[in-house]
């Protein structure tokens, strides 16, 4: 099993810092790799990527995405003192932010390092110790003097924030990063890409790296408008259930395959989520069992991706959401199985190369 393209991607990836509304570093990246594959690429006015791979237009089309952004803060204030108070951009876990090293992205594109400060264990009353720091009442050190010198460094209410990026092997098949949410998507989107583009009689398959998934959801709607696709594929995590927090919440492990959600639902003030089209589910079932992939099951509440809005597009699009198993969803680490990204691939290839005149998307 050759994972080392993906890890490759991946690993590239994750080093970029990439908020939600501010990807461009992420896209150039991208962009340069379709590029070198002489996979012609285009960039809308909100930032999406596409790539279009003409296929027989006999067939159904399909839109394979996945989201460039990662969630993380802008700044709202700058205090006198130089310290940095933020607002959350996305689904930031307050719980786990204290004391955790940040970049601040600059007017140059300049990474300046910063840390979130963590009052002094020793000053720390009994009451203070049990309890979570609300983001409101955070503050960001990154070494200023004082309000004067934050803005000589290009940093100014608005500029972007994001966990330091990392990216670390864990074990023999794992690896830890910022953002495997959703750049391991990314990678397994970009390297399939590569595959279709050499493949005779398939479909339309339209290739989309989608922007501002972790701050609406709804990013990719304008592409979907103006392709209208007959069917999209949306690669995303899925929640591991592997770790002795997660028992009970799934039968989703890594390291054990590619994974399909039968039922998402957000739940907390959303009421949308997805349930996939019958056809998709038979195609990538067979196909995963014709393949001998082993393909995991997910029915989750607490989640939304933002094929929940694509399927409403024009008259209805058949949507389905793939992924990989994840651990530790929007934390500063996030762990997945390099196996896993490899058969993903894999099902992601054989399932689209058999969409042939048999395939209907009918409501028989």
């Amino acid at each position: 099993m050759n994972v080392d393209q993906i890890k490759k991607y991946l690993h590239d990836l994750c080093l970029i810092s990439g908020l939600s509304g501010y990807e461009d570093e992420v896209r150039k990246y991208l962009s340069s790799q379709l590029d070198t594959n002489k996979l012609k690429n285009t960039t809308d006015v909100l930032g999406n990527l596409i790539c279009t791979l003409s296929g027989n237009d006999n067939l159904p089309s399909v839109m394979l995405f996945a989201h460039m952004d990662q969630l993380g803060f802008v700044i709202k204030k700058i205090e006198d003192n130089g310290f940095i108070r933020i607002e959350r951009l996305g689904g930031v876990p307050e719980k786990a932010l204290t004391s955790q090293e940040m970049v601040i992205v600059n007017n140059k594109g300049q990474y300046i390092n910063a840390v979130i400060g963590n009052k002094s264990h020793h000053a720390t009353t009994i009451d203070e110790k049990y309890k979570v720091s609300l983001v409101k009442d955070l503050f960001l050190d990154a070494g200023f003097s004082n309000k004067k010198e934050v803005l000589e460094n290009g940093i100014n209410i608005g500029s972007p924030i994001t966990y330091l990026p990392s990216f670390n092997d864990i074990g023999s098949n794992c690896v830890a990063g910022t953002a495997i949410d959703d750049r391991a998507g990314c990678a397994v989107v970009l390297n399939i890409a590569k595959r279709l583009l050499h493949e005779k009689n398939r479909p339309t398959v339209h290739i989309v790296f989608s922007v501002q998934e972790e701050f609406n959801l709804r990013g990719v709607l304008p592409v979907a408008q103006n392709l209208k696709p007959d069917v999209a594929i949306q690669i995303d995590l899925m929640l591991s259930s592997d770790t002795p927090d997660m028992i009970n919440q799934g039968d989703i492990f890594l390291g054990k395959g590619p994974c399909m959600s039968l039922y998402s639902f957000h739940g907390r003030g959303t009421l949308n989520g997805l349930i996939p089209h019958p056809s998709l589910v038979n195609l990538f079932d067979e196909n995963a069992k014709k393949n001998n992939i082993n393909l995991q099951r997910s029915a989750t509440s607490g989640i939304l991706t933002d094929s929940s809005y694509v399927q409403l597009v024009d008259k209805g699009i058949a949507c389905i959401d793939l992924g990989f198993p994840m651990r530790y969803s929007h934390s500063s680490k996030e762990v997945c199985d390099l196996r896993d990204l490899f058969n993903l691939e894999n099902l992601l290839f054989h399932s689209i190369t058999s969409i042939d005149e048999n395939f209907s998307l009918k409501r028989n």
